[in-house]
């Protein structure tokens, strides 16, 4: 765990939150039909996970904010965390550099991925032919790596059909994770999850069904949000994100599963596109600001350093 410090501070965007693909329509505009993309920034740097439709509002945004560069990390290469990706519009210039990692499966790396989708008659701008510096590299899942602005990054390996990555981001004493698509067994906590999220700030997990949904869907690869109460209290964290909502879940639907994940734990909130967190340590008594309807940053301070 690094060292805390007083002006830590990360700052987390959710730009998409549905998963396996996109919904549009009037009964999902508040929680959002893109699929899934969160930033993350700290110390300078900029972190994006996964590239699925959201990535597209995320490149405007970091345009009119002028940032140069970005690591990309993908979960895994399923086609809704990565189809985003051919309208990222900072791919397309030649000034802004962008690191692109995520596991290797059988099928093959990041760049094999990104490519495969960007094909004739599937797509009509090869990955070649993109203005952006881009830098590929396929990690291995259980190992770390440390990015500028003094982050660390952890991963972790999950249950999922051809496999997909958990990220855990450490900085100056915070840690975020994000954590998706991973399929648990039921009546289990996967220790490898466990250890990765072990009291981070934040959370961030596949909460695709509800635990009586999940015998019906079998090998989809996916979990429950009361799993991830489950663990995150196990594992001490402080908030978790229910993320990558069932493409059919309606707002009012995810209305009152808010309501239900807050009364099983005040620490679970429903992910919402558009959603701003700030994580930063204080050295008063914590302060958590609950999410609520409205897109205003919320803040999520805590004491330095953690109290047992």
């Amino acid at each position: 765990m690094q060292t805390s410090n007083n002006n830590s501070r990360m700052d987390v965007v959710f730009w998409g939150v549905r998963g396996s693909v996109p919904c549009p329509g009037r009964a999902f505009a508040r929680y959002g039909g893109n699929t899934s993309c969160v930033e993350l920034r700290a110390g300078g740097t900029t972190v994006i996970f996964d590239a699925g439709t959201g990535i597209r509002a995320l490149g405007r945004s970091l345009h009119r904010r002028g940032t140069r560069e970005a690591h990309l990390f993908l979960s895994h290469a399923h086609w809704d965390h990565i189809c985003g990706f051919p309208f990222f519009n900072l791919a397309y210039d030649p000034g802004f550099t962008l690191h692109v990692r995520g596991g290797r499966n059988d099928h093959g790396g990041v760049r094999d991925a990104l490519s495969g989708q960007m094909t004739r008659p599937l797509f009509p701008v090869a990955l070649d032919n993109l203005r952006a510096t881009l830098r590929f590299d396929d990690i291995t899942a259980g190992g770390a790596l440390s990015l500028p602005g003094d982050l660390r990054i952890t991963t972790a390996a999950l249950s999922h059909p051809d496999g997909a990555t958990a990220y855990r981001v450490e900085h100056r004493g915070l840690a975020a994770c994000y954590v998706t698509d991973v399929e648990h067994t039921p009546g289990a906590l996967d220790p490898a999850v466990l250890a990765l999220i072990h009291r981070a700030d934040l959370v961030i997990y596949d909460c695709t069904y509800e635990d009586r949904e999940l015998d019906a869907h079998r090998g989809w690869g996916h979990s429950t949000w009361q799993q991830g109460v489950r663990l995150c209290r196990a594992a001490g964290v402080r908030r978790l994100a229910i993320f990558h909502h069932d493409p059919e879940r309606r707002d009012d639907q995810l209305d009152d599963l808010a309501r239900r994940a807050r009364a099983t734990w005040r620490g679970a909130f429903v992910a919402r596109e558009g959603r701003r967190l700030t994580l930063r340590l204080s050295r008063g008594t914590p302060e958590v600001s609950e999410p609520s309807v409205s897109r205003s940053p919320t803040t999520i301070g805590r004491r330095s350093p953690r109290p047992p």
